[in-house]
């Protein structure tokens, strides 16, 4: 079994397995970071305690594109305890890419659950500075909505009876007055009729179910973990 062509054949296949390794790893920090830039606002204003799988998903991907180049340099090297050690580590990655993919499906189910709730708390105690407030601002803004269900529910809010309604609900910010968001009348003509919550659940849903897809399908396709282990015997240098 320990010929110089089998033990080719068995590196340039450890070699590959290594090379599709790292480039899932490259997947998953990309869409780590793309979830992290796409709903760090949404997460943060939704849950209290957010889900980790962005981040989950950031250092597993990161993690898999060093140990996929150390899989690399221990098949060339025929080393059966850095292939053991490789096997060991794609074990680890396996549940680390669950564990991201549980916490996105489950996040994704409890949305609607916990953002009517913190959503509204976020109103009543919006002042335009804190990161909270600056969240509700950016999901107008980006979503083109105001309020819950509408912007009328900024009326209940104690910034209203300052400020009236934040600028960040407005349709044109050049048309926009404070004395005119004062109005409920007058605001009605200026901003945003459509309510945010609607909106934000569907697309939180949406993009978690990708990133909770992506991680299970990764996790999934790289179930064989045990291949450089099994391998490793094979491949001591002669």
């Amino acid at each position: 079994m320990e010929t110089k062509p089998v033990i080719t054949c068995l590196k340039t296949l450890l070699i590959i397995y290594s090379f599709v390794f790292w480039i899932t790893g490259v997947i998953l920090l990309a869409v780590g970071v793309w979830g992290k830039l796409t709903l760090g606002t949404y997460i943060s204003l939704i849950a209290e305690n957010s889900t980790n799988a962005p981040y989950v998903l950031i250092g597993t991907g990161t993690t898999i594109i060093v140990f996929g180049l150390f899989g690399c340099f221990a098949t060339c090297r025929g080393s059966p305890w850095m292939l053991k050690l490789y096997a060991m580590f794609l074990s680890l990655v396996f549940l680390a890419e669950l564990v991201a993919g549980i916490s996105g499906f489950v996040f994704r189910h409890e949305i609607k659950d916990t953002f009517l709730r913190t959503y509204t708390e976020a109103i009543q105690n919006y002042n335009k500075n804190d990161e909270r407030s600056q969240a509700v601002d950016n999901v107008q803004e980006s979503l083109s909505c105001c309020g819950i269900q509408s912007y009328t529910n900024w009326s209940t809010s104690p910034y209203f009876f300052k400020h009236g309604i934040p600028t960040s609900c407005c349709m044109n910010s050049s048309d926009c007055s404070t004395q005119d968001l004062r109005n409920m009348t007058v605001a009605a003509t200026k901003v945003n009729q459509k309510g945010c919550y609607d909106l934000v659940t569907s697309f939180m849903e949406t993009n978690m179910g990708i990133i909770a897809g992506v991680a299970f399908g990764i996790a999934f396709s790289q179930v064989n973990t045990s291949l450089p282990s099994f391998l490793s015997p094979f491949l001591h240098p002669n």
